[in-house]
């Protein structure tokens, strides 16, 4: 697709994505099969990446950032990561969905104490809401947090993690009252840090995709966390949590769309060079109509998320078209892969082929942000069903 026809960028975005292209092309992409073995991504990256800039893209100026509220760039860093084979699961999850709490709920003396290190990338942050009983079910969080004098007792646990194996500051969901009339009150938002007593970081879950993305369990065993380390108000976290949801959904689906293009692009570079029967694989008819087919959907699905980008950085981006962007361009996603790697053959079933690795990862986009049912419930309901 050509970017300019999308009429979504400008000359300054185009310019980010010449530097991102080129950091992902030379920086990450040689790198990134060990980082997948390792099971996460270093900390060297965090600070490479950091100094162009981009984990401080959004910070204000007076604490090392960049100042610049616009979330195209997120995208375009999504983009690029995808068009490189590569997956940043953490590196998206800490810019579109963690650092917008810091920015939004922090007190002056929090925002001098963490932004800094996390415009220097020498911070690193994860967010704790599913626990091993609740999924989707944000209402039914366990995790406790008691007030005791100027701190909180904690105790629970969570699983799932994204990040959570290197994070340094982890946004922890946890109950501080009970109100049986109402189970979305009484959540509140802590930052805990790593090495605090009691916190604990588990083993990193062994997933069938998204092999670079440390995923792990936390517990918290009486845990003592400053009162100073809440974010914004006590029994407020449920608002705060579903005020960010749509940019989280809407990232799920910019990820997704760059994925379905990134394996199109693969299986076309693929079925050129790829003989069969005496001919190339692109020459048959059965290629050219599975990939024409493909490469619709994905045309429909860029130009659905592109609105939703356009209405996002206007500031009106409603939840449920921010759910009706994240089910479809996840649904095509999962359609893509799979019928691009249906072209490679047997070889599409080898992990040394990107493809295999694009329809292992792209399984979990139906599901995480939340899944497809419940963006169904969403948007059901914004039709009055």
């Amino acid at each position: 697709m050509n970017e300019t026809r999308r009429g979504l960028f400008n000359d300054d975005h185009e310019s980010f994505r010449k530097v991102v292209r080129e950091f992902m092309e030379s920086e990450v992409a040689p790198q990134f099969p060990g980082w997948e073995k390792a099971g996460y991504l270093p900390r060297e990256f965090f600070k490479k990446i950091a100094a162009l800039g981009v984990m401080g893209m959004s910070i204000p100026e007076e604490y090392g950032g960049s100042g610049v509220d616009d979330y195209r760039y997120n995208v375009i860093l999504q983009e690029e990561a995808a068009r490189s084979l590569v997956t940043l699961g953490p590196l998206r999850l800490m810019l579109d969905v963690i650092l917008p709490y810091f920015l939004s709920y922090t007190t002056a003396e929090q925002k001098l104490r963490w932004l800094p290190g996390l415009a220097a990338g020498d911070l690193l942050t994860a967010i704790a809401m599913t626990e091993p009983g609740t999924g989707s079910d944000l209402a039914g969080i366990k995790t406790t947090a008691v007030r005791d004098g100027d701190h909180y007792v904690v105790n629970g646990a969570k699983t799932f993690i994204t990040g959570g194996y290197l994070a340094d500051l982890v946004i922890v969901v946890a109950r501080t009252s009970s109100d049986a009339q109402d189970r979305r009150a009484g959540l509140t938002l802590l930052v805990l840090e790593a090495g605090m007593p009691g916190f604990e970081k588990g083993r990193m879950l062994d997933k069938i995709g998204l092999k670079s993305q440390d995923t792990t369990e936390l517990s918290f065993s009486d845990v003592h966390v400053p009162v100073a380390n809440r974010l914004g108000d006590e029994g407020a976290g449920f608002d705060y949590l579903r005020h960010n949801l749509a940019q989280e959904r809407l990232a799920i689906a910019v990820g997704s769309v760059a994925a379905a293009r990134a394996a199109l692009q693969t299986t076309i570079d693929y079925v050129k060079q790829r003989q069969a029967f005496g001919k190339t694989v692109s020459e048959f008819q059965n290629t050219k109509f599975e990939l024409a087919a493909v490469f619709a959907e994905s045309e429909a699905a860029q130009a659905l998320l592109d609105r939703a980008v356009a209405s996002h950085v206007a500031g009106e981006l409603s939840p449920a078209d921010a759910a009706t962007t994240k089910l479809f361009s996840t649904e095509v996603q999962a359609r893509a892969v799979d019928r691009c790697l249906q072209l490679f053959g047997g070889y599409g079933y080898i992990l040394e082929y990107p493809i295999a690795r694009l329809y292992a990862d792209a399984r979990v986009a139906r599901i995480y942000g939340g899944t497809s049912e419940v963006m169904k419930t969403i948007i059901s309901k914004s039709l009055g069903l």
